[in-house]
């Protein structure tokens, strides 16, 4: 279980360029990648949509160490409908408090040094108000749950991950795979998990011949297995083996080769270029405006 790595959370965005901006000018971070697909990922990465998309990776250093975002974009879907399954990242990060009031971005101060802020489509995110980390500034990502000690035991028990903290009085877990990676909270929604149309995806890494075992046991323990085992290709990069779970909420979790994952999310130099040509050259919101119509809302 050591070698597991926390590796990215997937978010679905409709408008990439403010989406690029809140991201780059906002938090700070980098493009790390870019990538364009002509047609729908097979274990469904950008959603059930079988149309043209695109993924860009983004973060504060190299996927080989940091936890990044990874935003996934569908030609001619405008805006995807939130649920209460994400309740946001927390980050460590002065700097990005200081560019949100000077871009005039909206903050909250929620308590003492911690400021709640929203990415384009509504995902939010806490900052809090220190200065950046030298090692990865990414804390944690809060998921919602229904039952606290039935997702604990999914994840510690069956995936393996060490439980760091649990408040029973505030119905919240922190549970991770390591000391210095980024960690996972688990909150108690009080009520049923909604994931509307934008939900996400949590990405783990692991050595390739753990992928089998993983299958197998959750097989064994009748878990849901959205996605068995498979190989994906990206065009002129490596072809990476994954795996697609369920929690018992529904929440999509990712696990991924380790070995040919570090050759596929090698940091790209060209990718803020890749990002941007491919926004010069999508006319969709001009075609969407002459046409007097609205994207698609999923």
């Amino acid at each position: 279980m050591a070698a597991r790595r926390a590796l990215h959370f997937v978010f679905k965005v409709g408008d990439r360029a403010r989406t690029a901006r809140f991201y780059r000018e906002l938090l700070g971070m980098s493009v790390l990648r870019h990538e364009e697909f002509e047609e729908g990922c097979k274990a469904t990465c950008n959603g059930p949509y079988d149309g043209k998309w695109s993924k860009t990776m983004v973060g504060y250093g190299p996927e080989d160490n940091h936890f990044v975002a990874e935003l996934t974009y569908n030609y001619g879907i405008g805006e995807y409908r939130l649920g209460n399954d994400f309740l946001g990242i927390t980050l460590v990060s002065s700097q990005a408090v200081t560019n949100a009031k000077k871009m005039g971005w909206p903050l909250k101060e929620v308590t003492s040094g911690v400021f709640e802020t929203e990415a384009p489509g509504g995902y939010k995110f806490y900052l809090e108000d220190k200065e950046q980390v030298k090692q990865d500034p990414v804390l944690k990502v809060t998921l919602g749950v229904s039952n606290l000690q039935k997702s604990v035991n999914y994840w510690s028990g069956l995936l393996g991950m060490e439980v760091y903290e649990k408040d029973e009085e505030k119905q919240r877990a922190l549970l991770g795979y390591a000391d210095n990676q980024c960690k996972l909270e688990l909150k108690a929604v009080g009520g049923a998990v909604d994931h509307g149309t934008a939900f996400g995806r949590i990405a783990f890494s692991c050595a390739k011949e753990e992928l089998p075992n993983i299958e197998a046991l959750m097989k064994k323990e009748n878990q849901k297995i959205l996605t068995p085992l498979v190989s994906l290709d990206t065009p002129g990069k490596a072809t990476v083996q994954v795996i697609i779970l369920a929690d018992p909420d529904g929440h999509e979790i990712c696990f991924v080769g380790d070995e040919a994952f570090r050759e596929l999310s090698k940091v790209d130099p060209n990718g803020d270029k890749l990002l941007d040509d491919a926004m010069a050259a999508d006319n969709s919101d001009k075609w969407f405006a002459d046409h007097k119509r609205k994207k698609v809302s999923a």
